[in-house]
């Protein structure tokens, strides 16, 4: 399994609009909501505005993510605290999570770290997956604290079960580890496999290497060479120096050094080099390894080397914030596959 080392701090980058807006839009709200989902900012900001003032916390919550991102009026991070904490207030989960979010990484005046957990409480009491999620991070030590390692996995759990796909990896890697669970393979492919087919990067990676080995799922060198593509597609590292070594040497895919070089280079400029793969790319003809730096400067050309997991744009940031790249916990090895 990889080693992403994803912490709490990463959540700044899932936290634009980030879980903002709970529930379904009813009545006046939706043509807010309708034209926020539509990316019309300006729209949603005029129609919110009013509601807000007016003490409606689903708007009050809109009104703080659209300050938070500068969309639809000028970025004022002081309005997003002050109108989230007006919906806080009031018991709103997206508000509370999404000001936890700003108490973590500092964006509200200070970096708090009781008091985003004390939110991410409210919020998780509230059944919200988000938050559940984010506080199992806490639980499970992220903020350098002691672990409870059983109540990690109760949260990840509770937001797993509602198809939040960052939940579902880290469930599984617990399952991996037997942390705050009894270690059972079989229950840590089914988890990671949802987190796969989610589209998560570093599931597909991890996935991929037990299909490839057989830990705990039917050994299949193919289909495990396939996840691993597909993680090294999404720009995970670890995953193109694997496809890489399976290119080079013809196992779970056709032989295919000039495939092989692209991976490498790939790999090799994001800090993963391999000596090994160096030899191969040596004995490689002028040609071949012309062809391997071609592929590999196209594929970055078009490719921004991220994991878009949960991210696809307005209604994904709706209903599955926290999934981002930056939220889940540290696998325990770093085997090759």
């Amino acid at each position: 399994m990889t080693r992403t080392g994803r912490h709490l701090a990463g959540l700044a980058a899932a936290a634009i609009a980030a879980t903002v807006l709970h529930g379904v839009a009813r009545a006046d709200y939706k043509t807010a909501f309708d034209a926020y989902v539509n990316e019309d900012y300006e729209t949603a900001f005029a129609e919110a505005e009013p509601l807000a003032e007016a003490g409606d916390a689903r708007a009050e919550t809109l009104l703080g993510a659209l300050y938070e991102s500068g969309q639809g009026t000028v970025r004022d991070l002081d309005m997003a605290v002050r109108w989230y904490s007006a919906a806080a207030d009031k018991g709103h989960p997206g508000a509370l999570f999404s000001l936890a979010v700003m108490y973590i990484d500092g964006r509200a005046g200070t970096r708090d770290m009781a008091k985003a957990r004390e939110l991410l409480e409210h919020a998780a009491e509230r059944d919200y997956a988000p938050a559940q999620h984010n506080l199992a991070l806490f639980y499970a030590g992220a903020d350098g604290s002691e672990p409870d390692w059983a109540k990690a996995a109760e949260l990840f759990r509770k937001a797993a079960e509602q198809g939040l796909p960052d939940a579902a990896y880290n469930l599984g890697v617990l399952y991996a580890q037997g942390n705050g669970v009894e270690k059972n393979m079989v229950e840590a492919g089914n988890w990671i496999s949802k987190a796969a087919v989610s589209g998560l990067a570093d599931a597909a990676l991890d996935y991929g290497v037990m299909v490839f080995r057989g830990e705990g799922v039917k050994k299949d060198e193919k289909i495990g060479a396939q996840w691993l593509v597909i993680a090294a597609n999404k720009g995970n590292v670890v995953a193109q120096n694997r496809v890489a070594r399976l290119y080079a040497s013809g196992r779970g895919l056709e032989q295919n050094l000039v495939e092989a070089g692209k991976w490498h280079i790939l790999a090799k400029r994001a800090g993963r080099g391999d000596d090994w793969l160096d030899g191969i790319m040596a004995k490689m003809s002028a040609e071949q390894r012309d062809e391997a730096q071609r592929r590999a400067n196209a594929f970055e050309a078009t490719h921004d080397g991220t994991d878009k997991a949960g991210r696809g744009g307005p209604n994904d940031s709706v209903t599955a914030p926290g999934s981002s790249k930056g939220n889940a916990l540290k696998p325990p090895d770093d085997k090759q596959g």
